[in-house]
């Protein structure tokens, strides 16, 4: 199941729509040619900057793939989509047909965030969020994988004393597409008493276990070698299958230690000691819950990026964070979550790893020359907003910077 991690290396032929089509949203494409480096290789990434922060987000993340690939001899095409809150007012659903399909027909696809007080109280099948649960299921995207590590120059940042948080690096591998939130039967209904009801079912199927078991393992074996299984099997039956079949896959990766933990005292250990850790796996809400917990250690949720991947197709790169509506517009926002997911995409959507790893760089680089937005600064610092921050990694992304790539 190596593959399970390079499953999007190898693009396929992406089948665009045709712009000019009166019924579909009118997609946006832009391209870079550099002197620097004559493109060699083209890829058509779907962008989706959905609401609040997004677009401001994205827009970092847009030029800091243009800047790479000027570089590194890549040409990008973009094909700007609604989504989420902008697509309900534009096309009255959250996830127009039109825009899935461009996701499809995409090498990769990045998201900005999704969601806001505008849409709060919609009906269930006309807010944002479904339309980010249609477009995982739409992908066939069932591995989220989300990482957290404190970086030295953000130590001081993160809520826990610096002896606790300070090496933390680990990977959370959550399955995406199964459990509480796909579940059926749900729904809303009255029970013997009279009283209105609301239900939810926690389901899965061995395949469905089996397959994100496995990604977790070789992301362990890439990794520290180590490997948590966390779930709730004293009480759920879901678990109790959950560690059963992540037990009986062990034999398979000899060189991967495996352990498991109940979810309530994982949640407890994160923030005790989060050392402990190297890959965690769990189920759908599990995963949701703590790999949010997860990067309130690294100081900031504005600094953790995300990789959702399918067994076939374009993988989904996204910031774990949301869309701010109480900070949207305002450039206070912090994009680095945003431009890390686009070196995720890089990496794990596209194969292009030197091109991956010059972003990181250009990343820590900036860090280290003292920029921070609102979110991570600290008294002595540049506080900058989410232009400026872009702009600073903009400079970064620089030969001088990653000269050993």
């Amino acid at each position: 199941m190596a593959a399970s991690l390079q499953l999007n290396f190898k693009p396929f032929k992406p089948q665009l729509l045709n712009p000019n089509s009166p019924s579909k949203p009118s997609p946006k494409f832009s391209t870079i040619r550099c002197a620097a480096a004559t493109p060699s290789k083209s890829y058509t990434l779907t962008l989706l900057p959905g609401d609040g922060i997004g677009p401001e987000v994205i827009s970092v993340a847009k030029n800091a793939l243009l800047q790479v690939g000027s570089i590194e001899g890549i040409e990008f095409k973009f094909n700007e989509m609604p989504m989420g809150g902008a697509a309900l007012d534009l096309t009255g659903v959250p996830l127009p047909e039109e825009t899935l399909s461009a996701a499809k027909d995409s090498h990769a696809v990045l998201l900005g965030a999704i969601g806001g007080y505008k849409w709060d109280n919609n009906e269930k099948h006309l807010k944002p969020e479904t339309g980010l649960l249609q477009l995982r299921a739409g992908l066939k995207v069932f591995a989220n994988l989300r990482p957290a590590t404190v970086l030295p120059q953000l130590v001081d940042a993160s809520t826990l004393k610096k002896e606790v948080a300070e090496g933390v690096d680990l990977m959370v591998v959550r399955e995406l597409t199964g459990g509480i939130y796909f579940g059926k039967p749900r729904g809303f209904g009255t029970n013997e008493n009279g009283e209105e009801i609301g239900f939810n079912t926690e389901v899965y199927a061995a395949h469905e276990i089996d397959r994100i078991a496995r990604v977790a393992f070789e992301t362990a074996r890439k990794r520290r070698g180590k490997l948590c299984s966390v779930d709730k099997a004293n009480v759920l039956e879901a678990s109790m299958l959950w560690r059963k079949i992540v037990t009986s896959i062990a034999s398979e990766y000899p060189d991967v230690e495996l352990s498991h933990m109940y979810v309530d005292n994982a949640a407890m250990q994160l923030v005790r000691n989060p050392k402990q850790f190297d890959t965690i796996v769990t189920n759908n809400i599990f995963g949701d819950i703590l790999s949010d917990e997860a990067s309130m250690i690294t100081g900031s949720i504005g600094m953790l990026p995300s990789a959702s991947l399918g067994e076939s197709g374009p993988g989904l790169f996204e910031p774990i964070h949301g869309s701010a509506p109480d900070i949207a517009g305002q450039d206070k926002a912090n994009p680095l979550a945003t431009v890390l997911s686009a070196a995720m995409l890089l990496k794990y959507g596209l194969g292009e790893e030197k091109a991956a790893r010059r972003i990181e760089a250009a990343v820590l680089d900036t860090l280290d020359r003292g920029y921070r937005t609102g979110d991570i600064y600290s008294s002595g610092l540049n506080l900058v907003g989410c232009k400026e921050m872009g702009e600073e990694v903009l400079k970064s992304i620089d030969i001088k910077v990653f000269a050993s790539a």
